[in-house]
């Protein structure tokens, strides 16, 4: 066959492997989709298989639909003379409840519930159930229903051996219910009613087992319980299953995927054929040195020696910088670099982070140095909801006149004001010749405003006394302490639920203010509008790319920087604790070294603003895998005693003498010059200083750098 002949030793081994369970575990870069569409190929050109006989999954429709257009390609015909089917585990499945639905508790013409939809079905439950949503949470109990589903547990098998998993119990009672009321389906019940429908129609389960007699699987280590037991389920005992997988490689745990499922198909098969993909053909031998140095200490698992004909390639540079602000600068000007030296284009480059608040600080430096990028996978930092709130509510407490900001926060949190409130509002305010500010703050002194239903006065009374506080003490207080208000009297954190990305968000751009303490509410909110109004970029601007490392998979660019690469960030401090969580995030930064093709830059702060504090970092536990023979640069912890010492005499010397012994310590009464009195609560020996951690009588709590604060040390 001539399509053979494009494969190198170890894909055709896969494509022409003989029918029957078959496990790909490819490395990255190394063709996986290649070579499941050459099989798909083989299949009908050399084995004669009908191709309508044929399944292929996969789990994004961009996938599924260049699956179909290279498959298509290849066998030489067009979707409208037949072909295999395609798609989604999500999209096919819907297929086939729609067209089985007289078996089931609903009709065809059923609707798909999103996100918002199931939220608002938990709370209507929540609220049934007299539960307060400040005290259960919906998006925790939604989250808690969508792991049953995935697990297989319907609501009469569902745990509740403590309070939350009961209520989570009653609400999904009610939820299931709702669902059924309104001919709806959320996305879990895609996958979980058709195996219902396959074990109470046995018949029916055959039927397709005779359609589809040959599957095919990509990405199956993203694969969860409900998925795993769906190929079962149609493989049957003696099946054509072809799935590929690299476990390396996944990274959606929080998503219910297990990798765990290659073991179980190895424990479910004992015929499963296992053939090795190891031939890379995206990067250097340094980067996939580097990666397998990396990966290689994970436990359990079945080792690739990836290798390539691509050659050595640059080193990995590695660099610390002083802080976030300091890293994201030294981004924007190592691409500014590459570009004027001609080694890459913007376009080339991809700015790699782990949560999406630390997008902040690099489209700040991009915009003060005047250049375009590209964000994926998010909204740009200060367009996204929950700092366009934050920063609706400091607009409205500094110009009352702004109506637009005044519909934002009004609305958010929701607080029983709707459109009819809203209307009489401005009538009132029309009436009286006066702002809609100026009633509400009226309302919130308890005076007597004229047009205002006795149904609506109470919410926007409310309202007004919060928003005649904030401004009262605008100028009263530090910027941070004035958003710290805001937040605590809104609940605006309790409002979030479990978004820890989006609170994460919300401190991200808390810090932000601390930078202004001194200049003020004026000067924050004409910095953020600078950034704010800056034009949507187009998908084909050549310019830099900013993503998280989840968003990262299945990408790749010919020059990779991975920020942030600080315990706590990068592993991230949730999966201190979690042996399978932490082992989920050396994939993670597995994943990110492989996304490139010719150079990797990675980088740490020496201090860094996590959700609002400014502390001394420690370097990323990853860093300590990589090879030394394949990095250049100037990270602790990578570097050679002798490097280290250079480092120490050059890098920080002209900024305070390397400290020894610590000044202060904990209990210690200190004066500031500024602050007045206070007690050290921390101390802590940095690399070139001291940080100390003071609660202070006037202002609480604040974190200062020894040689800078100006601490006097007093007698208790």
């Amino acid at each position: 066959m001539d399509l053979l002949s494009d494969l190198n030793p170890q894909q055709r081994e896969a494509v022409t492997a003989s029918p029957g369970p078959v496990l790909v575990l490819a490395g990255p870069g190394s063709g996986k989709t290649r070579v499941l569409i050459y099989r798909l190929a083989y299949l009908v050109q050399e084995l004669q298989i009908p191709a309508g006989e044929i399944l292929a999954l996969t789990f994004t429709n961009k996938a599924a639909r260049e699956m179909e257009g290279r498959a298509l390609s290849l066998l030489e015909r067009s979707p409208s003379t037949g072909g295999p089917r395609l798609g989604t585990f999500h999209s096919t499945f819907a297929r086939i409840l729609r067209i089985e639905a007289d078996r089931l508790p609903f009709t065809r013409d059923f609707v798909i519930f999103d996100d918002a939809d199931q939220l608002a079905l938990v709370r209507q439950a929540l609220k049934e159930l007299n539960q307060d949503p400040k005290q259960v949470q919906p998006r925790r109990v939604l989250a808690s229903i969508s792991r049953a589903k995935n697990e297989l547990i319907e609501p009469q098998a569902f745990s509740s051996d403590t309070y939350f998993t009961e209520i989570t119990r009653r609400v999904y009672e009610r939820y299931q219910q709702y669902l059924r009321t309104n001919n709806a389906l959320d996305f879990d019940d895609l996958l979980l009613l058709p195996i219902r429908l396959f074990h109470e129609h046995p018949g029916t389960l055959e039927t397709y087992r005779r359609r589809y007699p040959h599957l095919l699987v990509d990405e199956f280590q993203d694969t969860n319980t409900a998925q795993y037991t769906l190929l079962r389920m149609l493989a049957g005992a003696d099946p054509d299953l072809f799935v590929v997988a690299d476990p390396d490689q996944s990274i959606y745990r929080w998503r219910g995927a297990d990798y765990r499922n290659v073991q179980l198909l190895r424990k479910d098969y004992s015929n499963l054929v296992t053939i090795l993909l190891e031939q890379n053909y995206r990067s250097t031998q340094t980067i996939l040195d580097a990666a397998m140095a990396v990966i290689d200490r994970q436990p359990d698992r079945q080792r690739k020696q990836l290798f390539t004909e691509r050659g050595s390639g640059a080193r990995i540079l590695v660099h610390e910088a002083y802080d976030q602000d300091e890293e994201a600068q030294f981004v924007v000007e190592k691409i500014s670099m590459f570009t004027l030296s001609g080694e890459a284009e913007p376009g080339d480059c991809a700015i790699m982070y782990r949560t999406n608040a630390q997008s902040r600080a690099i489209e700040e430096a991009f915009l003060r140095a005047g250049l375009p990028y590209r964000l994926v996978g998010a909204q740009r930092f200060y367009g996204r909801k929950e700092v366009k709130d934050l920063i609706a509510y400091m607009r409205l407490i500094h110009n009352p006149a702004d109506q637009v900001s005044l519909m934002r926060a009004i609305r958010t949190p929701p607080r029983g004001i709707g459109d009819k409130t809203l209307e009489a509002l401005r009538v009132a305010a029309d009436q009286a010749e006066a702002t809609p500010v100026d009633i509400l703050l009226s309302l919130g002194r308890g005076e007597e405003v004229a047009g205002i239903p006795a149904r609506s006065r109470a919410s926007l009374s409310r309202f007004g006394a919060l928003l005649d506080g904030w401004i009262e003490i605008k100028d009263q207080v530090v910027l941070e302490s004035l958003i710290d208000r805001v937040l605590e009297q809104l609940e605006y954190r309790a409002y979030l639920g479990d978004a820890e990305d989006r609170w994460a968000n919300v401190m991200e751009l808390r810090g932000v203010a601390q930078e202004f303490s001194e200049l003020g509410l004026v000067e924050f909110l004409q910095q953020v509008a600078l950034v704010s109004d800056q034009d949507t970029l187009t998908e084909n601007l050549n310019a830099p790319t900013l993503l998280t490392l989840h968003a990262a998979k299945g990408l790749e660019f010919p020059i990779v920087f991975i920020v942030g690469l600080d315990e706590g960030e990068l592993p991230h401090f949730r999966s201190q604790d979690d042996p399978e969580a932490m082992a989920e995030e050396r994939r993670l930064f597995y994943v990110g070294l492989t996304r490139a093709q010719d150079r990797v830059i990675l980088l740490r702060a020496f201090r860094r603003r996590a959700r609002g504090v400014s502390t001394l970092t420690d370097p990323s536990r990853f860093l300590d895998d990589l090879p030394a023979d394949r990095l250049e640069g100037d990270l602790i912890g990578v570097r050679t005693p002798a490097q280290d010492e250079y480092f120490r005499e050059t890098r920080w010397q002209s900024r305070v003498p390397v400290p020894t012994q610590a000044r202060y310590q904990a209990g210690m009464h200190v004066t500031h010059p500024q602050f007045g009195e206070g007690v050290v609560l921390e101390a802590q020996l940095g690399y070139d200083d001291e940080e100390v951690t003071v609660n202070f009588e006037e202002v609480g709590i604040k974190h200062l750098v020894a040689s800078m604060a100006g601490l006097q040390i007093e007698d208790p």
